[in-house]
C-alpha cells in the first residue's frame, strides 16, 4: 500500500495568504538556537523563527556562548534573523539596549542564562515594547519552584511584569502561572515542526529500524525506556532497534540489536524517522503530571508520516486521536503488538497523523497563533 500525502505546495500557497500586513521587530533572549545538543529549544526556535521571517517579521536572537553548546554547535549560519553570540552580559547589554530601542516585542525564554539581567533591561523601556516570557519548560519550572522555592530564570516577583506569558504546556498549569507567579495574561504555544525540514524521505534499507527512539537521556524516563524499548528488543532479538540521543551512560542496558547514535542534528531527524517502521515517544515525569505537554518529536515524526507509539498522558487526544493517529502503549506487550503488525495497517496511523500535523501542528501554525496573541495587546 502506498501512503498518499497532501500536496505541500497547497499548504505553502495557503500560508502566503496568511501573512500579516504589518511586520514586527522581535528581540529574543534564549537558551540556544545554535546547538540542539541535549535540549529541545534549538530545533523549535529554528523552525518558529523561519516561519516568522517568512511572514515578514525581523528577529534578533541573543545567545550566550556557553561552552557546553559552543562545543556542540550544529548551526553556524542563521539566515532567518540576526544572531548575536556573546561571552558575558556586560558585553552584550549595550547591543541589546540598541536592538530593543527599535523593537516592537521582546521575549525571554526559560533557561536563558541572563534572563534576570535581560528582564531588568526590558523594564527601562516601560510600555514602549511588548514584553513576553516564554516558558518552554513549564512543568519543570513549576516543579523546581515547588521543591526549591526559586527558579534561576524567574524574577523574584514572578511574571507580573510581562504583558504576555507563553506556556509550552496547556491544561491546569495555565491557571498555576497566574495564581502562583502572578502572570497577567497566559496563552499556550505548543511544540511544532517545519514540514520543509521534516518530511518523508526514501532511506537505505541498512538504516531501517523496527522501532526507534530519539531523546536525551533522563533518569526519570529510564524506567519507561526499559519497558517500552529495551524489553521489546530483548524479546525480538532478530529485529533492529535504533536509539539516538545525548548523555546516555555506559551502564545503559544495551542489547546486541540496539544500535546507538550519539547525537543527531535536526537536519537528520527527517531521515531518522523516515527509516523507522514505528518510533517511540516517552514523557518526563513532571510533564506527565502536568499533562498537555507534547514533545516536539511527536510532531517531527508525524511530519514524516511515521507511526508514533507513546506513553499515556492527560491531554494527548487534543493533539492526536489515540488508536487512529497515534498508538498508546501501557506495556512492552503493547509495543510488540504494534511493531509486529503489518506495515500496511500501521502506515494508516502514520498517514492520519501526517494529515493532522499539517492542519494543526506546523511551525507556521504556531507563528500565526503568536501573531494572534500579539494582535490583541
Amino acid at each position: 500500500m502506498v501512503s498518499v500525502f497532501p500536496d505541500l505546495q497547497t499548504l505553502k500557497q495557503a500560508r502566503s495568504l496568511q501573512y500579516q500586513v504589518l511586520s514586527m521587530r522581535l528581540v529574543i533572549f534564549g537558551l540556544t538556537i545554535t546547538s540542539s545538543w541535549g535540549n529541545g529549544h534549538a530545533t523549535l526556535w529554528r523552525a518558529l523563527s523561519r516561519s516568522l521571517a517568512q511572514r515578514g517579521h525581523h528577529l534578533t536572537f541573543f545567545e550566550r556562548q556557553l561552552p557546553y553548546y559552543a562545543e556542540t554547535r550544529d548551526l553556524t549560519t542563521w539566515t532567518d534573523g540576526e544572531l548575536i553570540l556573546y561571552d558575558c552580559w556586560d558585553l552584550a547589554s549595550a547591543v541589546a539596549r540598541d536592538r530593543l530601542a527599535n523593537a516592537d516585542v521582546a521575549l525571554i525564554s526559560s533557561y536563558c542564562p541572563d534572563a534576570l539581567s535581560a528582564g531588568k533591561l526590558l523594564a527601562e523601556f516601560g510600555e514602549r515594547i511588548v514584553k513576553i516570557f516564554y516558558d518552554m519548560d513549564t512543568p519543570v519550572t513549576l516543579h523546581r519552584l515547588e521543591t526549591h522555592g526559586f527558579v534561576p530564570y524567574l524574577p523574584s516577583n514572578g511574571l507580573r511584569d510581562f504583558d504576555l506569558v507563553l506556556s509550552f504546556t496547556g491544561g491546569i498549569v495555565l491557571t498555576t502561572l497566574k495564581e502562583r507567579l502572578g502572570a497577567r495574561r497566559v496563552e499556550v504555544l505548543y511544540g511544532h515542526a517545519d514540514p520543509d525540514l521534516h518530511y518523508r524521505r526514501v532511506t537505505s534499507t541498512e538504516r531501517e529500524a523496527t522501532l526507534s527512539y530519539l531523546g536525551t537521556f533522563a533518569r526519570d524516563r529510564q524506567p519507561a525506556l526499559e519497558e517500552f524499548f529495551v524489553k521489546p528488543a530483548q524479546r525480538l532479538p532478530a529485529w533492529r532497534f535504533v536509539l539516538a540521543g545525548a548523555l546516555y551512560p555506559q551502564e545503559f542496558p544495551w542489547e546486541s540489536n540496539i544500535y546507538f547514535l550519539r547525537h543527531l542534528p535536526p537536519s537528520e531527524h527527517g531521515a531518522f524517522f523516515s527509516s523507522s517502521k514505528c518510533t517511540l515517544n516517552l514523557t518526563r515525569s513532571s510533564m506527565i503530571a502536568a499533562g498537555f505537554c507534547p514533545s516536539g518529536r511527536i510532531f517531527e515524526a508525524a511530519a514524516c508520516g511515521t507511526p508514533v507509539i507513546t506513553d499515556r498522558w492527560t491531554g494527548l487526544e487534543e493533539f492526536f486521536e489515540p488508536g487512529k493517529e497515534i498508538i498508546v502503549a501501557e506495556s512492552a506487550a503493547d509495543v510488540i503488538r504494534a511493531i509486529t503488525s503489518p506495515r500496511e495497517s500501521i502506515n494508516l496511523i502514520g498517514d492520519a497523523a501526517y494529515r493532522r500535523f499539517l492542519s494543526q501542528h506546523t511551525s507556521d501554525r504556531r507563528a500565526a497563533e503568536l501573531e494572534s496573541y500579539l494582535h490583541v495587546i
